[in-house]
């Protein structure tokens, strides 16, 4: 097996496998909202896990629990 081979099977793998959702929204489908369903999807998971990690931040927070001495770690 050569380089050359090895090259071409991560190229098959990219670009006609792992890419074909990409060449989904390449198509000319008139609707701007189809074509960018995608992102929107992103957004919205990114946004529901960043309110629930803040969320629970906030909840840790108020529990007290956390030592904040200046020893707390023993690094210090």
């Amino acid at each position: 097996m050569e380089f050359k081979d090895l090259f071409e099977a991560i190229e098959f793998l990219f670009v006609d496998i792992l890419l074909i959702p990409f060449d989904l929204i390449r198509l000319e489908i008139s609707s701007w909202i189809i074509q960018n369903a995608l992102n929107f999807t992103f957004v919205v998971i990114i946004s529901a896990a960043l309110v629930y990690w803040t969320l629970e931040l906030i909840k840790y927070d108020k529990k007290g629990e956390k030592n904040k001495d200046v020893t707390a770690h023993s690094f210090l």
